[in-house]
């Protein structure tokens, strides 16, 4: 999956792409290096975020979609919204799937409208928003409360009638480095959610922090994290850079034939 932040200000690639042009040369280079999906995403949820309206989350989106579907008409776009009015117009104007950072909690209609809609979803756990997250990093117990946190929004998911979902621990979100790596180092106990993982650790803190220096330099730590998230179970790495990621998976695929 291909990171596309439409966004001024997303942490690692904030106001990359000026105008169509870039953003479709973006979406070339995604598809051409391996990419299933495009995750496009118009509202940055990096840690003390601006907070912007539906109507401007909308306005950057739409316009896109149809640039990208006008294109590309096959490719299968993902849309990284916690909004169901979102949701559903971007799905109408051809997306394939929703990537919820809230899982349904901060738009108590989305589980519904994704049931209304029928398409794949993704959940991600999260506590808080974007803009009170990071101080909401208490657990009792770090996997036990993500998987019971999973095992509630499935369970609801499931009773709406929602088929086909995917689960994504939501490194960064509400964690702590530590509290990441712990979540990496166990990450294969998801496997009983019995679920596709989507893993998305592309150039995070937990890497650059750690490594001493900054998320343009973090490249060859997010394909040791992809790598290690790979073997202990990982179906989706969402990712900024798609040419390495593919190789990360077809040499770990060659380690499992």
């Amino acid at each position: 999956m291909g990171i596309l932040n439409i966004t001024p200000d997303s942490f690692y690639d904030g106001g990359a792409y000026k105008n169509n042009s870039d953003i479709l040369s973006q979406v070339y280079i995604m598809l051409k290096d391996g990419a299933t999906f495009i995750d496009v995403g118009a509202y940055s949820s990096r840690p003390n975020a601006t907070h912007i309206s539906e109507t401007e989350e909308l306005q950057r989106m739409l316009p896109i979609i149809e640039l990208i579907l006008k294109e590309f008409p096959d490719a299968l776009l993902s849309i990284d919204t916690f909004r169901s009015e979102v949701a559903k117009q971007c799905i109408n104007s051809g997306a394939s799937l929703i990537n919820d950072i809230s899982a349904g909690h901060i738009d108590e209609n989305m589980l519904q409208t994704i049931a209304n809609l029928q398409v794949p979803y993704i959940m991600m756990h999260m506590k808080g928003t974007p803009q009170t997250m990071q101080e909401q990093t208490h657990y009792d117990d770090l996997i036990k409360d993500i998987l019971s946190y999973f095992s509630k929004r499935i369970a609801k998911a499931r009773e709406l009638g929602i088929v086909d979902l995917i689960a994504d621990p939501g490194f960064g979100f509400a964690k702590t480095t530590e509290q990441n790596f712990e979540l990496l180092n166990q990450l294969e106990l998801f496997n009983n959610l019995d679920l596709p993982l989507l893993i998305g650790v592309s150039r995070k803190s937990m890497i650059y922090k750690s490594l001493g220096n900054t998320a343009n330099e973090a490249l060859n730590g997010t394909s040791i994290l992809n790598t290690i998230a790979l073997q202990k179970g990982a179906s989706i790495l969402r990712v900024h850079d798609v040419k390495e990621a593919m190789e990360c998976i077809k040499l770990v695929n060659l380690l499992k034939s």
